[in-house]
Order: C-alpha cells, then sequence, then structure tokens
C-alpha cells in the first residue's frame, strides 16, 4: 500500500440462501441454518471485516431477524439489512430499523431494495411499474426518515399515507442508521441522490464504474448533496495468479451449457432491473469470454443474479485492482466467496494486508506453531517453554 492511500472499508456477505463449493451443483452444498451462518458472523467479525450484508429475497431468510440473531454473537461487527419498501409499512420498519439498532448498540446498516423480479415483488404485494416503485420509494423513506428523525410524521402521498404516525423508542445512531442504495437506472439514481448516504455499484469494469459514479456524483451535485461510493464483488484470492485462476475454474467445474441456458433467460424474462442486463452483458452466458477486465471473472453471473463478478488473483494483484477503483471514488467493498467461511480467512489473510488492513492478532504480534515452534520439556503437563524459529 502506497503511504498515501487511505483503507479500503471491507465488508462480508452472509448468505442466508445457502453457500456452497461449486456454482450450479448440488455437490457439497450447505444450507443457511442459523449455526453456520452464526461461524460466518463470528469469523469476519474477528478477523477486522467491518460489517456483513444480508439480502432479502423470497429465498433468502429474513434479513432483520436473521441480523438480530447474529448481532447477539458478535462484538464489533455492523450488519448491512436489506430494507424493501413496500412489504411492510414505514412505521413498521422504522420501528424495526430503531429496534435492531438498540439491540446491536448501533451496529446497523440499512441497504434500500427497490428493484428485483417483478414476480416476487407482486406476490409481496407490490404491483407498480419500474419507475413508479421509485417514487413510491420516496414517500416511504419520506416517513421513515422522520419518524427515525423526530419521531412521529404525518404525509398525504400518492402512494403513502400516515395519519400522526409515531416512533416510541428512538434508534442508538442519530439522526439514523446509515442508508446505503444500488440501482442503475435512471429512476433509481435520482431517488437515491435525494437521500441516501452510499451509492453501490455492482462489479463492472473500471471504466463503466468510473462512467456510473460520474453520473451519480453530478445528479447528487444538483440536489446539494454528496454520496460516498462502494462496490459489490466476489473474491477468489490465492498466493498465486495461477491457483487464483485454478479455483475459478473449479468454481464453475461441476456448471452445464443447459443451466447456463436456463438461468440466463430467466435473468432475462423475470427481471427489469438495468443492473442485472449490465451484468449479464460483460458475458452474454459464454464461458470463453469470462475474463471482462483484467481480473475481473464473470462466470459467478452464469447462473447467479445479482453480483455476478469476482476478482481473481494473488493478493498484490487484487490489490492493485481495488486500487484502480478506488482512485475512482469506491471507499467500501462489500466482498464474498464460495464458500464463505473459507473465503474469508482467506481474503483477511492474504488480501488484508496488501490493502493495509489487518487482523487483531497480527496487530498484537500473535504467533503460533505455525510461525515458531513450541518446544515443551518435562511432558504434556508442564516443564518450561521453549520457543525456537521455525523453519
Amino acid at each position: 500500500m502506497t503511504a498515501t492511500a487511505k483503507p479500503i472499508d471491507f465488508l462480508w456477505f452472509i448468505p442466508t440462501s445457502g453457500d456452497g463449493t461449486y456454482l450450479g451443483s448440488n455437490d457439497l452444498n450447505r444450507g443457511p441454518e442459523i449455526g453456520y451462518l452464526t461461524q460466518i458472523a463470528q469469523a469476519v467479525d474477528r478477523l477486522g471485516f467491518s460489517g456483513v450484508l444480508l439480502p432479502t429475497g423470497v429465498s433468502c431468510e429474513e434479513s432483520f431477524v436473521t441480523a438480530a440473531a447474529l448481532s447477539a454473537h458478535t462484538q464489533k461487527l455492523k450488519f448491512l439489512v436489506a430494507i424493501r419498501p413496500g412489504t411492510a409499512s414505514p412505521a413498521y420498519y422504522a420501528r424495526l430499523a430503531s429496534t435492531l439498532d438498540r439491540v446491536s448498540n448501533g451496529r446497523v446498516l440499512l441497504n434500500i431494495v427497490v428493484g428485483g423480479s417483478p414476480a416476487e415483488l407482486a406476490g409481496d404485494g407490490i404491483h407498480l411499474e419500474h419507475d413508479e416503485r421509485y417514487a413510491h420509494a420516496d414517500e416511504f423513506f419520506t416517513v421513515w426518515e422522520e419518524l427515525l428523525e423526530k419521531g412521529s410524521s404525518t404525509f398525504d402521498g400518492k402512494y403513502i399515507k400516515a395519519t400522526n404516525a409515531r416512533l416510541g423508542l428512538p434508534p442508538v445512531q442519530a439522526p439514523r442508521p446509515p442508508l446505503y442504495f444500488g440501482g442503475s437506472s435512471d429512476a433509481g439514481i435520482e431517488f437515491s441522490v435525494g437521500r441516501v448516504d452510499k451509492y453501490l455499484t455492482w462489479g463492472e469494469p473500471p471504466a463503466q464504474v468510473a462512467e456510473k459514479v460520474k453520473k451519480v456524483r453530478a445528479a447528487a451535485a444538483r440536489k446539494g448533496r454528496e454520496v460516498s461510493f462502494g462496490i459489490r464483488l466476489h473474491f477468489i484470492v490465492r498466493e498465486t495468479d495461477e491457483e487464483a485462476w485454478a479455483a475459478a475454474d473449479r468454481l464453475i467445474s461441476k456448471l452445464d451449457d443447459e443451466t447456463i441456458r436456463e438461468a440466463q433467460e430467466q435473468f432475462v424474462n423475470q427481471s427489469d432491473s438495468v443492473g442485472q442486463r449490465r451484468m449479464a452483458a460483460l458475458h452474454s452466458g459464454r464461458r470463453d469470454k469470462l475474463e471482462v477486465s483484467p481480473n475481473l471473472w464473470a462466470g459467478v453471473g452464469l447462473v447467479r443474479a445479482g453480483a455476478g463478478t469476482a476478482l481473481v488473483g494473488s493478493p498484490k494483484t487484487v490489490a492493485a485492482r481495488l486500487r484502480e477503483y478506488q482512485d475512482i471514488g469506491i471507499e467500501t467493498v462489500i466482498g464474498s466467496g464460495y464458500p464463505h467461511l473459507e473465503e474469508a480467512y482467506r481474503v483477511a489473510e492474504l488480501l488484508f494486508p496488501e490493502l493495509g488492513l489487518s487482523r487483531e492478532e497480527q496487530r498484537a504480534g500473535f504467533r503460533n506453531e505455525f510461525g515458531a515452534k513450541h518446544i515443551f520439556a518435562g511432558g504434556s503437563h508442564g516443564g518450561n517453554l521453549k520457543v525456537v524459529s521455525g523453519s
């Protein structure tokens, strides 16, 4: 890391719809049991990640409930919890957010999710066209923010009506927990720059991210606001570039062409997300065009909706690619990898030192038998401890 480089705020992902070793295969899959999710949360808390993202959707465990459960087993970890306007009233979501912020002692971040599959949204009772959903969200968060910041709200809008709504107990964070948002459409950007604190993008090539950052900054400036920026990426980090690319190939080694075709058709036919279309356009479902930018690999997006790209390489290589995004204005990274428990360790142990981030044990000069040989004289029940350099 250069002397002037600012450390990146690095979050991880909680796979509340399940985890696994191979994409598009039932082999070595892991369900989203709370015990396993707790393992991941405790590991990333200890490893030095600043927070975790919990997604939303019909295939996911409910984000607020899961975050509340995990907060009891962690110390510093923040929880970026998905909130979808329209699935409940703004007053109810205000109570959820405020309670979770108090239960976790101020460790709540909120990720606004407006888009997605129209069919899934309809199942949640949201029957609005793409751009109209953002007009609805703007009214929703007008009431929600007033409740969090002032404790009461009365609003008579086209979509939202609230008469003397009240919030009995305020959040720990004042005036409210930070708001995050990701969306590539013009309507989404216009909505976000009016109220969010951090704008998120999926892992597109740096030139495309730079174009988006410029567009969002200009839109925010027209409203007299500034926003910060984050990026959502998968990571495949190994000690060498060759090992990392071999791991990428292994991740999709059990993925057949029919599964890819079905997934791509589903993304096109069941989503009106502009961001999803941009992700799919990077590779067009083709295995032979997966490195869409140096070390930016789109193999995950062959079958996974949403974030579909991974940075692949050695610690030095991946750190260099992240610095390119940082030069554009990216301050926050939300990472993930398959499986999420093991890959969290690889990212923390291999990549964090290159980014100027370190585990508490490293800062304290911790060493164990892999860094020094511990020789006990007098058997296993006592004696003098001698430490000699490991070979």
